[in-house]
This record gives structure tokens, sequence and C-alpha cells, in this order.
């Protein structure tokens, strides 16, 4: 990503790097262990293409570290860098706030409260 082209809002930038769908779960799963590609696909149920170029994209703009081993097969795994890695309670936060609106909305359907 070209840096010039950030945000000047904190919350924006935030969303230009990891605001897309995929990007966020890759990064819940890298939080755990490192993963090659094919366990990442998996685990996302995400298309090859889409997720070869969002692991792209954040390898370029430094989330993301993309290592390969020789063998036969070739072995790629791909982890966090440590600026990844910071964004740990962004992701925590967030699985706290969908258990929270899930919990909050059964008792709304429980109770019959309606939005207006």
């Amino acid at each position: 990503m070209n840096y010039d082209k950030l945000s000047s809002n904190p919350v924006s930038t935030l969303l230009q790097l990891v605001g897309a769908k995929w990007k966020l779960l890759i990064v819940k799963e890298l939080l755990v262990k490192e993963l090659r590609f094919v366990e990442l696909k998996k685990k996302l149920g995400c298309t090859s293409k889409v997720l070869a170029a969002c692991l792209k994209e954040m390898e370029d703009d430094g989330l993301v570290v993309r290592e390969a081993y020789e063998g036969i097969p070739p072995k790629v795994e791909y982890y966090l860098t440590d600026i990844g890695y910071t964004l740990r309670p962004v992701i925590e936060s967030m699985q706290k706030w969908g258990k929270e609106y899930k919990r909050l909305r059964k008792l709304m359907d429980k109770y019959g409260e309606k939005e207006e």
C-alpha cells in the first residue's frame, strides 16, 4: 500500500489495512499459530485467489511474513510480524463485542423488544 494514501483518521487507516473480512479472519487465525496456505484456506473457507491476494497485500503492508522452505513438496508458512501481532487487542475486542451482541439480541428476542 502506498502510505501517502493512508487516511489521517486512525480508524480509516485500520480499515484500509485490514478492513476486508478475510484479512481480519487471517489475523485471527495467525494469532494462534503460523499456518500453511492450505490450512488457512481450509479454516477460512475462502477461495485460493482471494486468500492469495489478501496474504500478498498483508505481506506488502508488513503484517504477515511468507516463509518458504525447500523440499519436496515445497512448504510455505505464513505468520504475523511484530506489527501484525499488535492487532491482537483489536481482534479480542471484536470477539468480545460479537459475543455480547449475540447475547443482547437473544435477550431482545426472548423478551420481545423491537428496534425502532
